[in-house]
């Protein structure tokens, strides 16, 4: 029993130590694009809605395709890790850092999620765990997934603001929207107020995402996840977003 609670202890202070930031959700003007990045001690994760049919593209810095930007493209190849060169097409980056996790289409709306690490590889810009401001460049092709030219109406710039999503120490008032129990959980685990939720993610501590549920008052299964410790982004019905953690057992 001694060894069990000990263990439980040490999973839940690597829990508590462990920081992560989000920009949120966030609107790319009339590109109908929406960017989100979230961050851990290690890892970032860029999740990315926009019209199915086209390509779409994120670039970092504030001045635009200039020689040796680096960016993120989602296009008909399988490269996702990209360098600007200036006003021609970018070129994809020998090593591949960004891992495409996820991509599904829902209607017109495409999502793409993918993680890499903090610093990336050779050439790619740096993110930090930690608040501050990104500034990102945007555009998507109208109709087609190859990188192409976009029209004015597709591309712009905006500045990304990381805010802390679970502070140490603490848990923000935010959350006790929702509490979830048991909580280590071995096989499954519920919500109490369970009508707010619309869904959850539930992501590795690198930040990788392993499990999307959407909730409809049932208990939520978890016995295909390994043990180890997780953060869950829940979703609410009034259009808000929640983080708990939880620890599998």
């Amino acid at each position: 029993m001694k060894k069990v609670l000990l263990t439980l202890s040490m999973a839940a202070a690597c829990l508590v130590n462990a920081q992560l930031f989000s920009t949120g959700t966030v609107s790319l003007g009339s590109s109908g694009m929406t960017v989100k990045l979230v961050t851990d001690p290690t890892t970032v994760t860029i999740t990315l809605t926009g019209d199915s049919n086209s390509m779409l593209g994120i670039g970092f810095g504030s001045s635009g395709m200039a020689s040796g930007s680096d960016g993120f493209i989602y296009n008909s190849s399988a490269n996702r890790d990209y360098t600007f060169g200036g006003y021609t097409a970018p070129t994809a980056d020998a090593s591949q850092d960004w891992t495409q996790t996820s991509n599904t289409v829902s209607g017109s709306t495409r999502t793409v999620v993918a993680t890499r690490s903090l610093a990336g590889g050779s050439g790619d810009f740096a993110i930090q765990n930690a608040p501050g401001s990104i500034n990102i460049f945007y555009a998507r092709t109208g109709g087609s997934q190859a990188i192409a030219y976009h029209s004015t109406g597709l591309r712009g710039y905006a500045t990304l603001t990381m805010g802390s999503v679970l502070a140490t120490g603490e848990v923000a008032a935010e959350t006790k929207k929702v509490v979830l129990y048991p909580n280590p959980a071995k096989e499954t685990f519920t919500f109490k107020s369970v009508e707010k939720i619309k869904n959850v993610d539930i992501y590795e501590a690198t930040g990788r995402k392993v499990k999307s549920v959407k909730v409809d008052g049932k208990e939520v299964n978890i016995s295909e996840l390994r043990p180890g410790n997780y953060y869950l982004e829940i979703t609410l019905k009034d259009g808000s977003t929640v983080f708990e953690q939880l620890i599998k057992k």
